[in-house]
């Protein structure tokens, strides 16, 4: 799988050749050598399990890439990246983001109760990352480090929200940071969109002694032949219907 070679202005490639981060590099490397690269590249070649994440790390650098479908070897639509405008291109990223110190995960971590802001799932600290209300790709870095500014998502969450913002057009032309804050990757507890779509989303965890109420609830969801969320959403209507 493979496109016309595309000729890239020199200063263009002089700057790639300055980044030093590893997924980054592998992804600039084939996407140069072939046109574009696919998840299956990145998964199944260069043994990255979560593609998105180093497509971020280029973007990360400031150099632009665009996200397209593809059809993969057994024909399934999977995702491809190539590069976006190089008019658009930011140098004075190479360093790419900030590091956050171990004491302001902390404080987020005591703030939140441990537990990651989207599906409310309780972790040790170490499992739970820091991430930008508003994307890196909207909003850039936040030097002044305000916690309000951030929260902590678990790995999954972490994974879910970068798919639904790579997929969002504020994400890909807008790029307007107040509507990042409007949407429920940006505020969770308080949210009028998700990735500007009128969509609103619950995430439910069940632990411990709980986890014999969801067992109960896929048992009847099950005798029913019904998915077990929508069997739970039709549990709220009758629920609301009767008050």
């Amino acid at each position: 799988m493979s496109e016309q070679k595309r000729v890239y202005p020199k200063e263009f490639l002089e700057y790639v050749q300055s980044i030093t981060n590893k997924r980054a590099k592998v992804v600039i490397d084939h996407i140069l050598a072939h046109g574009f690269i696919t998840t299956e590249d990145l998964e199944k070649t260069y043994g990255y399990n979560h593609p998105p994440r180093a497509a971020r790390d280029v973007r990360e650098a400031g150099i632009p890439l665009e996200t397209f479908k593809i059809k993969s070897r057994d024909d399934k639509s999977i995702a491809a990246y190539k590069f976006g405008d190089l008019a658009s291109l930011q140098t004075n990223r190479v360093a790419g983001r900030i590091l956050f110190s171990k004491d302001f995960k902390h404080s987020l971590f005591i703030a939140c109760g441990g537990r990651c802001q989207v599906c409310n799932g309780q972790f040790e600290e170490r499992y739970l990352q820091v991430d930008h209300r508003v994307p890196y790709e909207v909003g850039g870095d936040t030097t002044d480090r305000e916690p309000e500014h951030f929260m902590l998502l678990c790995g999954s969450c972490n994974r879910a929200k970068s798919w639904s913002c790579e997929h969002c057009d504020n994400w890909k032309t807008e790029k307007k940071p107040p509507v990042c804050m409007q949407c429920y990757w940006g505020s969770p507890a308080n949210y009028n969109h998700i990735a500007m779509e009128q969509v609103r989303r619950l995430d439910l965890q069940w632990n411990g002694d709980e986890i014999k109420y969801y067992d109960a609830l896929k048992v009847i969801a099950d005798h029913n032949k019904i998915e077990l969320p929508e069997f739970i959403k039709q549990l709220i209507a009758d629920r609301a219907k009767r008050k």
